[in-house]
């Protein structure tokens, strides 16, 4: 049914897109133009890695896991060929609505949303806008506004520079504001595919449950000289984000214990009391982008601060900070935070293009005493809901080399990420890292329609 699904969709795309493209220049009030493309990623790891989709979304090495010998089991080479990336997109125009043009977008591809469901389709883009002079509202699901159009790594590899950019794609409502060649814009955001996590493990209720949407807020500068060939565009943004935990503690007030009757060992469960609590975190992130493009080459340079990363693929999350009622189990919570830089320069050849990315994240700790449910310095155990929280820094350096003929391209890519294992401190921190490299050779082909 699903796949049979998918075929009508992309029948009737293609019907809709030949009708307007026989039509001649006149364009119907209503239309859609299908769009997308093929692709197919041949790649080689050193070593095992932390990724989605059996390797293929690549975010950095994974630690070495010593066996009995003081060997490492994932110091161990890997390979995959998939095409999941391949996309189908339909841009819809239709009749003006309260004065302004109207719009929307819908993009699927078949990486699927989880492991189990590689090679099915799933929603990237769908969205709704209206277009007056200056005035632009979006409704619907698309990229995050820190995850800027004008300017993102142009990598090969399907991860374009995580986990040193925003990546996560979410269903908001977005107004922008021409202010001459300045760009405002206001967005309030919720959760679906990417999403933050907590006591049960990576949800969307942490956010929903805290009732406020995300909130963003960005600011752009873009200007070009067509007769030149140049452009620049500056751009910085903040973000704030709510998140609520839990809605209930459990409080164990008699443990579970067995005993022996009549010879006879019977168990008896434990007595547990539900609280019900609505303690918060809250957290702030900021991001500054800039791009320059030339004739020749187009450089891009970046950077982003946040309390709670996680649900932008970032390295960060929150973690216990106290328990403020043990008799209830009450606790507070701080935000382990992490920034980041990257910069990217390529050429900007209509056959022939090379670039180079650079990226750098740090992991900055909670800067505050954490809950040590062990109360044991030497084996400490801290309640982290946290991407990467033994992890100290990454870096990640990727030369590649394109080549465009019509519809058709081909794509090499060499990537080198590592990362700094170290042990978890009371704050946050993470101290005497030891640095994982692992290298990714990715070969691609594309064909666009």
């Amino acid at each position: 049914m699903r796949k049979l699904s998918v075929i009508l969709l992309v029948s009737i795309f293609t019907a809709i897109s030949l009708q307007a493209q026989d039509e001649g220049v006149k364009k119907p009030k209503f239309g859609i133009e299908l769009s997308g493309f093929i692709k197919t990623d041949i790649f080689f790891d050193s070593r095992q890695v932390i990724t989605a989709r059996q390797g293929h979304w690549l975010l950095y090495p994974a630690n070495e896991k010593l066996d009995a010998d003081g060997k490492d089991i994932n110091a161990k080479w890997n390979y995959n060929i998939l095409s999941i990336q391949t996309r189908i997109a339909g841009s819809i125009w239709g009749p003006d609505v309260l004065g302004a043009r109207s719009s929307a977008y819908v993009e699927g591809a078949f990486f699927g949303n989880i492991n189990p469901a590689i090679n099915t389709f799933r929603l990237r883009q769908a969205f709704i806008k209206l277009n007056w002079k200056t005035t632009e509202l979006l409704t619907g699901q698309t990229w995050h506004p820190m995850f800027s159009l004008d300017c993102f790594p142009g990598t090969v590899s399907f991860n374009t520079g995580a986990p040193f950019v925003v990546f996560t794609r979410n269903p908001q409502i977005r107004l922008t504001q021409k202010l001459g060649k300045f760009k405002l814009q206001l967005a309030a955001l919720s959760q679906v595919d990417f999403v933050s996590t907590g006591p049960d493990g990576p949800n969307t209720k942490y956010l929903r449950n805290s009732v406020l949407p995300e909130l963003d807020l960005q600011l752009q500068f873009k200007t070009a000289n067509n007769a030149m060939g140049t452009s620049i565009v500056i751009g910085a943004g903040i973000d704030f984000m709510m998140l609520t935990p839990r809605l209930a503690t459990t409080v164990t007030t008699s443990p579970a214990y067995d005993t022996v009757i009549n010879g006879i060992v019977e168990h008896v469960d434990a007595i547990t009391q539900d609280y019900k609590t609505n303690t918060k975190t809250s957290a702030f992130a900021y991001n500054f982008y800039t791009k320059l493009k030339f004739r020749p080459i187009t450089i891009k340079l970046a950077a982003q601060y946040g309390g709670n990363n996680y649900s932008f693929t970032m390295l960060g999350g929150y973690a216990v900070k106290r328990i403020t009622d043990s008799a209830k189990g009450y606790v507070d919570y701080a935000n382990v935070r992490s920034c980041a830089v990257w910069g990217e320069i390529h050429t900007n050849g209509k056959h022939w293009q090379t670039g180079i990315f650079g990226g750098f994240t740090k992991n900055l700790g909670a800067g505050v005493t954490l809950y040590d449910k062990n109360n044991d310095p030497t084996d400490p155990e801290y309640l982290m809901y946290v991407r990467g929280a033994d992890i100290d820094y990454v870096w990640r350096v990727s030369p590649r080399l394109v080549y465009n003929i019509q519809k058709l391209r081909i794509a090499a890519e060499f990537e080198y990420t590592v990362a700094g294992y170290g042990t978890t401190t009371p704050k946050g921190y993470v101290s005497n890292p030891k640095a994982v490299g692992n290298v990714r050779a990715l070969l691609a082909f594309f064909y666009f329609f």
